[in-house]
């Protein structure tokens, strides 16, 4: 067992051999059970709803990036990344806390719509889903209490996953809609709302990941910073007129009659206005920023 978690232990000597150990097993522990309930998960059968399918992405994921981390660690290929990326540590950081909201949303998600009590690999996936959150947000917290200095764990960097992980949300939330509702509970236009939503989240990431490399891209922060602000002004927008679509043309519809549309959610209906609205407010706060602080006008 012993030469098992020293596997998973990190290379740098910076703290105690203790406090190594205990981020091994943790470590570990994400791992094992990220994997028991994606693998139960599995043995009950492939989910199709997109609510299924999220659920699933995320345990996956949660497993990919500690064995990720630890292997890179394990080999000191972290080392090759310094040329480029300014600091490991908050990179491990920022993706261990990126992980645990991410599996948090996945275990009340999957405990609210798949679980009932006649299943017994229900109840066995929603338990360790719950203990791999445990155990990512004491790993995270951990890690936050070292105050990297980077930009994953900066306010800036925590508002872009953030506004990512919303996101991520809204889209399941409306692809879920879509799957389940009738054909003209879903007009063209809040397709075209979502298609929005989601430009919104790839350039988000890609300035995320911009801002990660401004080392090796030689990005001049005055530069990085001005398009960061055109782009907030052109997501306060997009956002606007999505929030605006989606509650002009879906919930509009309902009035009609609210017995013909069965298959309808107002869940995801709810869910996409309100975390379009929460990110509205996110990209506002960042345009009030740049303009205030920043001084790009």
């Amino acid at each position: 067992m012993t030469r098992i978690v020293t596997a998973f232990l990190p290379l740098p000597v910076s703290f105690s051999h203790s406090k190594c150990l205990c981020q091994g097993i943790l470590r570990l522990l994400e791992i094992i059970f990220s994997a028991l309930a994606f693998i139960l998960v599995i043995f009950r059968g492939v989910m199709v709803s997109p609510w299924g399918v999220w659920c699933e992405f995320v345990w996956f994921f949660c497993i990919c990036v500690p064995v990720v981390l630890t292997v890179m660690e394990a080999k000191s290929w972290q080392i090759l990344l310094a040329a480029f990326l300014p600091d490991w540590t908050d990179l491990t950081c920022g993706l261990t806390l990126l992980c645990g909201m991410m599996i948090i949303s996945a275990t009340i998600i999957y405990g609210v719509v798949f679980v009932y009590f006649a299943s017994v690999v229900s109840i066995l996936c929603l338990i360790a889903s719950l203990i791999a959150t445990v155990v990512f947000l004491v790993d995270g917290v951990m890690q936050k209490m070292k105050c990297p200095s980077g930009y994953m764990c900066s306010l800036r960097g925590n508002l872009r996953i953030t506004e990512s992980f919303i996101a991520c949300i809204i889209l399941t939330a409306a692809t879920d809609h879509f799957v389940f509702a009738p054909w003209y509970f879903r007009p063209y236009v809040m397709l075209c709302s979502s298609f929005l939503i989601a430009i919104c989240l790839i350039v988000t990431v890609l300035i995320i990941v911009l801002n990660l490399l401004t080392k090796l891209l030689c990005l001049q922060c005055i530069k990085l910073n001005m398009m960061e602000f055109l782009f907030n002004i052109a997501a306060v927008l997009a956002y606007l007129l999505a929030i605006l679509i989606w509650c002009i043309f879906g919930y509009k519809r309902y009035n009609y009659n609210p017995y013909i549309c069965v298959g309808c959610n107002f869940a995801d209906m709810n869910t996409v206005t309100i975390g379009a609205i929460v990110n509205l407010v996110f990209y506002l706060t960042f345009t009030l920023q740049y303009i205030i602080f920043v001084k790009v006008l």
